[in-house]
């Protein structure tokens, strides 16, 4: 399963004030965290929330009720366990869950907006394909960029694939303390399609 290629299966549009951003879900990775994120999304928990942070070649997060990046919390009530997979990773568009360290997953998330990987990290990563390292996700980094250090550190449950646009002027707006926008960029509602 290549992420990067899969166009079929449960869709979550996220409708912001600026555009839309559509993205097939991984819930062969992730399970816990694409039921979390539908559930929350049907229940119209995101409904109007912002993308409280936004760094420009890295990522926009939101999700978080209090739009302080310290709020929020999983459909159990409780922080859930992280889901690690070798075929979901944090390439350019990736829906990933934010979390303030290990096991510590509640209703933020963001989204992957570095068009590059940063190319010494490419280049350690080729010196490991002899000890197993996936050829195919270096490939996948060099074509359409991402953060490869967040692998295996924040749970991927999605990826972009339509709204590109969006993410990178969303990515644009001009921000304030705490890489807060200016002006607020609103989740006006996210719909799910199965």
């Amino acid at each position: 399963m290549n992420q990067l290629e899969i166009k079929e299966g449960i869709k979550a549009t996220i409708k912001t004030n600026r555009g839309d951003m559509t993205f097939i879900l991984l819930p062969e990775a992730a399970p816990k965290a694409v039921e979390n994120f539908t559930t929350h999304a049907k229940n119209g928990y995101y409904d109007g929330l912002i993308f409280h942070r936004v760094i420009k070649d890295f990522m926009i997060q939101g999700g978080d009720p209090n739009s302080t990046g310290m709020g929020g919390e999983s459909i159990w009530g409780a922080p859930f366990e992280d889901e690690f997979s070798l075929d979901a990773r944090n390439y350019y568009g990736a829906l990933s869950m934010a979390n303030s360290g290990p096991n510590t997953n509640g209703s933020q998330f963001f989204i992957v907006q570095a068009k590059t990987a940063p190319p010494q990290m490419l280049s350690q990563m080729e010196e490991l394909t002899d000890r197993g390292y996936p050829r195919e996700c270096i490939d996948n980094y060099k074509a359409v960029g991402g953060t490869p250090w967040l692998d295996f550190h924040h749970t991927v449950f999605g990826q972009l694939i339509e709204g590109a646009d969006v993410l990178e002027d969303i990515a644009a707006v001009q921000t304030g303390m705490n890489d807060k926008p200016l002006y607020d960029v609103v989740i006006e509602k996210i719909e799910i399609s199965e």
